[in-house]
């Protein structure tokens, strides 16, 4: 089983909810990464297989990254070539808040040094708009993998219809649908907690994502990581969007998610675009 995403729609909480099924291994590192990434693609399928060390009737492993067509093609052909009757969860929420998401982490780690508005003037191959056309992604994915295979879900209802939500998966892995922890309470890598980090920062963070890899397990790391760095990183509010590219962003979205509400039958009642 493989969460391919969507980036900043709960995939790490959804990682950790899953792990504690008794059902159900989850990959140490959360971010494989194996079929986007050509280092790890290269180190063969025995490496790849190496990160599962459980028997369980369920293996999984969680990559946003395996969403971010056309930026990287042919991930859904590399899966299919290895584990061709895979089970795939995708989860999305509100694409324009998940833009917003994605900035914020962006600007926090430092990869994103331009105003929201600058980030957002051109719309065409835009990354962050690219990775909130859900339906242009699953595309990608339905060439190889049957409809039957597909489980969608949204941040939404992950986070205000947990246990349900998660039933739902457990339906969909054909695991006990029943079992319940009190840690499904926990939510994982909550945006609100960003802060832009200085070079010691954002060093401390590169450490704590390499030098623990082999040690700590993803979930272990983050918590080590925010002892380390946050010290060194400054809290910034979250950005607002100006109607005028609130609207660009509906136009530029709507055809792609209409698609997408056509193909679940959901309405998205509560998303902006």
């Amino acid at each position: 089983m493989i969460i391919i995403g969507a980036a900043k729609c709960g995939t790490t909480s959804l990682h950790y909810y899953l792990g504690l099924h008794p059902e159900i291994f989850m990959s140490k590192e959360k971010e494989l990464n194996f079929f986007a990434n050509d280092r790890d693609w290269n180190r063969g399928i025995d490496w790849y297989k190496s990160n599962f060390t459980c028997n369980t009737k369920i293996l999984g492993e969680s990559s946003p990254l395996y969403t971010i067509y056309p930026l990287i093609k042919g991930i859904p052909k590399k899966m299919h070539s290895v584990i061709p009757n895979a089970k795939l969860i995708y989860s999305v929420r509100d694409p324009i808040e998940r833009i917003i998401s994605q900035y914020v982490q962006n600007y926090a780690i430092g990869l994103e040094h331009r105003k929201i508005e600058d980030a957002l003037s051109q719309l065409d191959n835009n990354l962050y708009v690219l990775r909130s056309m859900y339906f242009m992604q699953l595309e990608q994915f339905l060439v190889y993998f049957p409809k039957s295979n597909i489980l969608i879900i949204t941040l939404e209802d992950l986070y205000n219809q947990r246990i349900q939500t998660l039933q739902k998966i457990f339906r969909f892995l054909d695991v006990d649908e029943d079992f319940y922890s009190p840690r499904f309470q926990i939510i994982k890598h909550d945006s609100k907690e960003k802060g832009r980090k200085n070079r010691i920062g954002l060093f401390l963070k590169r450490m704590s994502e390499t030098n623990f890899a082999k040690i700590f397990s993803t979930d272990m790391r983050m918590n080590i990581g925010k002892i380390l760095y946050i010290p060194f990183s400054t809290k910034f509010e979250r950005p607002l969007l100006t109607d005028e590219i609130k609207d660009k962003l509906v136009k530029h979205l709507k055809d792609d998610i209409n698609q997408l509400r056509e193909y679940t039958g959901s309405d998205f009642d509560s998303w902006s675009v």
